[in-house]
């Protein structure tokens, strides 16, 4: 069974992977950085090549995530080579991303088995099914955000803060140090928001009596003059910065000090528990909230991962993705009310009635995830619409070397180096076109500037063919259209029907169809 639960924490990030292959601007740096990585190295004669020098971003991030991430991935990607089943550089990204979210999952089986030895296996079950019903980790485990590089190492320091055996009140020192260490590394090197979650951790930890105070400042000056030091070693020397270089001092510099995190906008202090819990959390989160009430051993499990929420709701502009860290500890006390409702008894109506609610909760995580899921699949028109590019020029284009010019919302939306399958860098071994194609992704061109341009043969725009100006219709035609999502639509009218239940029942699944419009429009100069 314990090997079956790990099993399905697994498959349930590999199945968002292969839902959603595809990824956004914000996973771009971390993305493409894995990729230069593995297509130039890392050598001094070939960082100019990397992407992050032709769009650095606002602020400078760490390459310490894609470099492990990258090398984690290489023998995976050189045995798929090996066996035939690497046919392309998206073949790639799609192996780092499981990759990636197979690390996140092994994080998430060690808080459960954890659970398990100290809850009790019926409540480490109950914790898989809660987790993977849910949307946002396991759909987002596999994709190269900052705050997902960072979930490992903060999963683990739950683990160790939760590992004891069930009589045990505290965790022992070496756990606690241990969790310390892990939680200043991810806060130094990928997330410098997690310095608010090692300090309630660490103020419960000294009340606790689960460690000494010279203890703790030893383990955190410690580790974190080691994980400064090897950020900036590698950091200085990936971004060629003439002087020492710590990315998340810039960013926190950048963000806080500076203010320039409410240009993304800013949210009301309560927006993390009225909003953003409930979003991630879905039924898990009333369940969560009854364990905290009523079980003391929950209590303080939760009370650290509270006080970090209550402390990050100060900075005006919020994510759901800088509080991801505290879901699993949730499903945790989720899990203790769920396996309280399951284990009454049967014979009474209130013991049914609590056996069918929990189930239903769980079942109704499902339903939520999968609408939300389906609406993602549909939301990375940039790349869905650079591998129908791909294709087409595969068959139509032989000896002619095209050049694409990719939108901003392209590129936003999916369009990254792994799909630029027709250009250098190519896998080793690979067949590789007679002619290459020139991927364009120049920002401020006006549609009108890129039809009329001589250079561009295929633009992949925002905008369709008939909104080009009428000197441009002439010249150009249309070969692809890629949808996506808008909304869901609701009809009604197959509820007021005056069909039997039977017809109504056999109708239901057209009750709600996802309403999808046109984003991207595929088009190539006519010669």
């Amino acid at each position: 069974m314990s090997f079956v639960l790990d099993a399905l924490i697994i498959a349930a990030g590999w199945i968002h992977v292969a839902l959603a292959p595809y990824t956004k601007v914000e996973e771009s740096f971390n993305l493409h950085a894995i990729h230069d990585i593995l297509m130039y190295g890392i050598s001094p004669a070939n960082l100019h090549k990397y992407d992050h020098f032709t769009f650095p971003g606002a602020v400078p991030r760490t390459f310490i995530g894609s470099i492990i991430l990258a090398w984690a991935s290489s023998p995976v990607i050189r045995s798929a080579q090996s066996l035939g089943l690497l046919s392309s550089k998206f073949d790639m990204q799609i192996i780092a991303r499981l990759v990636l979210a197979s690390s996140n999952a092994l994080g998430l089986c060690c808080i459960r088995h954890a659970v398990s030895r100290r809850f009790g296996r019926l409540t480490g079950l109950l914790f898989t099914l809660i987790t993977i019903s849910q949307f946002h980790i396991p759909f987002w485990m596999g994709r190269t955000l900052p705050n997902m590089f960072a979930l490992l190492p903060v999963n683990l320091a739950t683990y160790l803060l939760l590992d004891r055996a069930p009589n045990a009140l505290n965790p022992s020192p070496r756990n606690v140090y241990t969790a310390i260490s892990l939680l200043t590394f991810a806060g130094v090197v990928y997330r410098a928001e997690l310095a608010l979650l090692l300090a309630p951790i660490s103020l419960q930890a000294l009340y606790q009596g689960s460690c000494s105070l010279t203890g703790l400042a030893k383990c955190g000056i410690i580790t974190g003059a080691v994980s400064i030091a090897l950020t900036a070693s590698v950091d200085t020397y990936f971004w060629q910065s003439p002087n020492p270089l710590w990315p998340e001092l810039s960013g926190l510099y950048f963000n806080v000090i500076q203010g320039k995190s409410s240009e993304w906008g800013t949210s009301p202090a309560y927006t993390y528990f009225l909003s953003y819990l409930p979003k991630l959390l879905l039924t898990a989160l009333p369940l969560s909230g009854i364990a905290f009430v009523f079980d003391h051993r929950i209590r303080p499990v939760l009370l650290p991962y509270i006080a970090f929420i209550f402390l990050i709701s100060g900075l005006g502009h919020k994510e759901w993705r800088f509080i991801v860290y505290v879901v699993p500890v949730f499903n945790v006390a989720a899990a203790r009310t769920a396996r309280w409702m399951v284990s009454r008894r049967k014979s009474s109506f209130m013991g049914r009635f609590y056996f069918m609610a929990a189930w239903i909760m769980i079942l109704a995580n499902i339903a939520l995830t999968a609408v939300t899921t389906l609406a993602s699949i549909h939301n990375y028109p940039g790349g869905v619409a650079l591998n129908n590019f791909n294709n087409y020029i595969t068959k139509n284009y032989q000896n002619t070397a095209p050049h694409v010019h990719i939108s901003n919302l392209a590129a936003q939306t999916g369009a990254s180096l792994f799909l630029q399958t027709h250009a250098p860098p190519f896998i080793e071994g690979s067949g590789r076109p007679s002619a290459w194609t020139t991927y364009n992704k120049t920002e401020g061109l006006t549609v009108k500037s890129l039809g009329s341009s001589k250079h561009f043969t295929h633009i992949i725009s925002e905008v369709p063919l008939e909104e080009f100006g009428w000197i441009n219709k002439s010249k150009w035609k249309e070969v692809g259209v890629v949808y996506g999502f808008e909304r869901w639509v609701i009809d009604r009218r197959i509820l007021r029907g005056n069909e039997g239940i039977w017809d109504v029942m056999t109708k239901l699944g057209g009750v709600v169809t996802m309403a999808r419009s046109g984003r991207l429009w595929i088009s190539e100069r006519k010669y």
